[in-house]
């Protein structure tokens, strides 16, 4: 006789395979939402992190700044002084060159032949006038002017004739380009 099996095994067996199939798949999404749960997890507490470096960045930035803005005003003041020192330095060293300018002055002009009447200066000019007995006269204390240290160039201005208490003189006027740096 012909046994049938009536029972319904392969139903079964395929109930059994898909409540796997669902149990698989389910896992998988629940681990996949849990790895993904992590991940966002991971890159929110790293964003607070460098949210919060960020800000003591900016802090210590506004901090530097302060910094060099203090050192710009020293370098400021610093350069100032060193200008002030250096004008006083260019004074100190020119405080005895008209002393010392009048002095080689005095032994140029030839002696009871010529005097010196007014002496101006303005920056590095030197404006003579003065007396003399003759034009030879005025042209020997050119040349020894144009000699002198601290002249670079003389010129006549002026030369006339003046009668003074009956004797006649010559008036001059001479300008004379000094040395820088004397």
């Amino acid at each position: 006789m012909i046994k049938i099996n009536l029972l319904p095994y392969r139903e079964k067996a395929k109930k059994e395979n898909l409540q796997h199939q669902i149990i698989i798949l389910s896992g998988a999404l629940v681990l996949f939402l849990l790895i993904i749960l992590s991940v966002h997890l991971y890159f929110s507490m790293s964003i607070s992190g460098m949210e919060t470096k960020i800000q003591e960045a900016d802090a210590r930035l506004i901090v530097l700044n302060k910094k060099v803005g203090d050192i710009e005003g020293f370098k400021r003041d610093k350069k100032e002084l060193e200008q002030k020192l250096g004008v006083i330095k260019s004074l100190e060293g020119d405080r005895l060159f008209p002393v010392r300018m009048l002095d080689e002055l005095n032994l140029l002009v030839p002696a009871k032949e010529a005097w010196l009447e007014k002496i101006t200066q303005t920056g590095q000019e030197l404006r003579i006038e003065g007396m003399a007995r003759d034009n030879g006269t005025v042209a020997r204390f050119m040349k020894s002017m144009e000699k002198a240290g601290f002249v670079q160039s003389v010129e006549l201005v002026v030369s006339r004739e003046k009668e003074l208490a009956g004797v006649k003189l010559q008036q001059f006027i001479l300008t004379c380009v000094m040395k820088k740096g004397i």
